[in-house]
C-alpha cells in the first residue's frame, strides 16, 4: 500500500521574488549611478567597480527569473515541479562571483606594488551612497532562505565590503597620500568572498546530488518515527531537498498485520506530525504488513 501526501512549505513563495527584485533594482540604477560618477570623477577604480556591479545585476536579474520560473507547478516534464531550477541562478551566480573574486585579485596583486593615483574625494562620496544602497539591499535578504537569496546576498555583500574599503582607502588617501590601501584590502576582501563562495557551493552540489540536508540527522529522524503508536518497524528511508529548503522523504513503514485501515490513517497522519518537526514538507510512505514479503535488500 502506498500513501502520497504533499504539503506547501511554511514561507510564502513570493517573498524570495521580491527580495530578488529590490535587490536587481536597487544595484541596476546604482550601476548606472556609478559609470556617471567614474566618468565625472576620471576615476578607474570606480569605472572597475561599475564593470563589476553590472555583472551583479546581470546575475541578480538571472537569480530573480529563475526564482519565478521555479514556482511553475509539476507538469508531465518534472513531477516535482520547478523548485530546483532555482537552484541552476544560485550555481551560475557562484561560479560567476567565482571568477569575478579571482579577476579582483589578479587586478589587486600588481597594484600593491605599483599603486594607481585616484580621485580621493570622489572615491569617498561614491563609496558613502554604496555602503547605503548595498547595505540596504543585503538587510531585505538577511532573513533569505533560498539558495538564490544566499548567493545573492554574497555579491551585495562583497559589494558592500568593497564601498567599505573603497571608503577607508579614500580616507588613507586624502590624508596620507597612501594609495597602497586601496588593492591590500580589495585583496582581503576577495578572500573572504571566495571562502564564502565554496562554502555555498558545497551546499548547492550537496542538493544536486540528493544529499541528506545538514541541518536533518537521519537516525534521529527515524527514531521518532518508530516512537509513532502502530509503528513496527521502519526501513528504506531516503532525505532529500529540492532546492535547499523543500525537504522530501520516502520511507516503508511496517505495522501489525491485524492493524484495520482507520488506525493506518491514523499512524500515517502521527508519522507527518512528526516529520514536520524536521522541517519535511512531502513525504511518499509505503505502509507494509509484518507477514508480508519486502523486495528491499534493506529489510
Amino acid at each position: 500500500m502506498s500513501f502520497h501526501h504533499h504539503t506547501s512549505h511554511h514561507e510564502h513563495p513570493q517573498v524570495p521574488q521580491k527580495n530578488l527584485k529590490t535587490a536587481f533594482l536597487l544595484n541596476f540604477f546604482f550601476t548606472i549611478i556609478e559609470f556617471i560618477g567614474g566618468f565625472l570623477t576620471h576615476s578607474i577604480a570606480i569605472m572597475s567597480d561599475a564593470v563589476h556591479d553590472l555583472g551583479d545585476t546581470v546575475t541578480i536579474g538571472l537569480s530573480w527569473y529563475f526564482e519565478k520560473f521555479s514556482l511553475k507547478k509539476r507538469d508531465n516534464q518534472f513531477s516535482y515541479g520547478y523548485r530546483r531550477f532555482s537552484l541552476v541562478a544560485a550555481l551560475i551566480s557562484s561560479i560567476i562571483l567565482l571568477v569575478g573574486s579571482f579577476f579582483i585579485i589578479l587586478e589587486a596583486v600588481p597594484r600593491i606594488k605599483n599603486p594607481a593615483a585616484v580621485n580621493g574625494a570622489g572615491m569617498f562620496g561614491l563609496a558613502c551612497l554604496g555602503i547605503l544602497i548595498n547595505g540596504f539591499a543585503v538587510l531585505k535578504l538577511k532573513t533569505g532562505k533560498s539558495a538564490n537569496e544566499k548567493v545573492v546576498r554574497l555579491h551585495l555583500l562583497e559589494d558592500v565590503l568593497g564601498w567599505f574599503a573603497v571608503l577607508v582607502g579614500s580616507i588613507f588617501i586624502m590624508t596620507f597620500d597612501v594609495h597602497v590601501i586601496d588593492p591590500v584590502l580589495s585583496l582581503l576582501i576577495s578572500v573572504y568572498i571566495l571562502w564564502n563562495v565554496f562554502s555555498n557551493l558545497r551546499g548547492i552540489v550537496r542538493v544536486f546530488l540528493q544529499g541528506i540536508p545538514g541541518e536533518i540527522n537521519i537516525d534521529k529522524v527515524v527514531e521518532k518515527i518508530i516512537t509513532v503508536p502502530d509503528v513496527d518497524s521502519v526501513h528504506d528511508v531516503h532525505i532529500w531537498s529540492l532546492d535547499g529548503r523543500y525537504h522530501v522523504l520516502s520511507a516503508h513503514i511496517v505495522v501489525p498485520d491485524d492493524l484495520d485501515k482507520e488506525k493506518i490513517i491514523t499512524m500515517k497522519n502521527n508519522v507527518r506530525q512528526v516529520l514536520r518537526q524536521f522541517d519535511i514538507e512531502h513525504e511518499t510512505l509505503e505502509v507494509g504488513y509484518k507477514s508480508e514479503s519486502c523486495n528491499y535488500t534493506t529489510c
